[in-house]
């Protein structure tokens, strides 16, 4: 990340300024849980991808940092939203917003910002980008929908699965990319370039995260650790792991993922099996064939620290602990 916040550190900052201000409501719950989220930290990638994006097409006008915002709006939104289904206690490593607030709140402030972000692309006055944000809108409903529909899906395959993770996630990377590149008035094909950049990325980006839910401690996660298995959720390194194993093994997997509740040793038992067949190698892999794919689609730009910052940023998608 470093990288890409040499060069656009200081209009990050001013797109958590520019959040705050666009939270403003004379409904003071609305303020609280939305700062509350923002404060909580984030990687900010999205507005980062947004940002870069526009700077990589030439863009030097002031739309860029509102334009990020609405991003960060309406990925905020989606995460209040996913806490409530997922029914989450940590975010960031932190307190989830229901948990302190209850899914009432949750879900009503994650509307005031659906509903904002809204207003705002309109305040940007670009028809091209409120379509492309808005069609990613609602890909991200509809990726939600998907997910809640495969639950307990043991039968899951890895081409169902990216479909759930290209609109659930990748769509509103793909979507920032492409809205920069709208900004800087290139080409289509330069559009598309970065609209694909976006998406490639975005799925490595939550391939990794399906993979820390396996891997990594709650303090590096900041979320509860195996809280996708104990949900019902089947990503790909459980995905090979089902392909690999014993039917034996396979009604193991089962009884877990059928579970209300998961105790520690049943985790530990199905990550075991999805750590000997090779699982977590195998989500690696696959995130990294999408990075190498995403940066590829770089090579319509001049070399540039523009886009050597992409380039990191899709780097550091695959090496991230959190």
């Amino acid at each position: 990340m470093q990288a890409a916040l040499n060069i656009i550190g200081d209009e990050l900052k001013l797109v958590e300024q520019q959040f705050r201000k666009d939270l403003e409501s004379d409904v003071p719950l609305i303020r609280k849980v939305g700062e509350y989220v923002l404060s909580s930290g984030g990687k900010r990638v999205r507005p980062a991808l947004l940002l870069l994006a526009a700077k990589l097409c030439g863009y030097q006008g002031d739309k860029a940092v509102p334009l990020a915002s609405v991003i960060e709006f309406i990925h905020t939104a989606t995460l209040l939203h996913d806490d409530v289904v997922d029914s989450a206690t940590l975010r960031r490593g932190i307190a989830s917003a229901n948990t302190l607030w209850g899914n009432e709140a949750s879900v009503l402030v994650g509307d005031f910002l659906f509903s904002k972000s809204f207003s705002l692309m309109v305040g940007v006055g670009s028809f091209d980008i409120l379509r492309v944000l808005s069609g990613a809108t609602t890909i991200i409903a509809e990726g939600e929908v998907m997910q809640l529909l495969s639950t307990g899906e043991l039968d899951l395959t890895e081409e169902r699965y990216i479909g759930v993770v290209r609109a659930k996630t990748a769509i509103l990377m793909s979507a920032a990319c492409e809205a920069g590149a709208i900004l800087g008035a290139v080409p289509a094909d330069r559009q598309k370039a970065m609209a694909d950049f976006g998406m490639e990325l975005g799925i490595a980006f939550q391939l990794m995260d399906d993979l820390l839910d396996y891997t990594a401690t709650e303090e590096e996660f900041g979320k509860s650790i195996g809280h996708d298995l104990e949900e019902g959720k089947i990503t790909l390194p459980l995905i090979h792991t089902l392909r690999q194993c014993t039917a034996e093994e396979r009604s193991v997997i089962e009884v877990v993922v059928e579970k209300d509740e998961m105790s520690l040793d049943e985790f530990r038992e199905v990550s075991g099996l999805v750590k000997r067949y090779g699982g977590i190698e195998y989500t690696v892999e696959a995130a990294r064939r999408y990075i190498a794919a995403s940066q590829g689609r770089l090579d319509l730009f001049a070399p540039s620290p523009l886009r050597d910052a992409l380039t990191k940023l899709a780097d550091y998608v695959v090496t991230r602990s959190r």
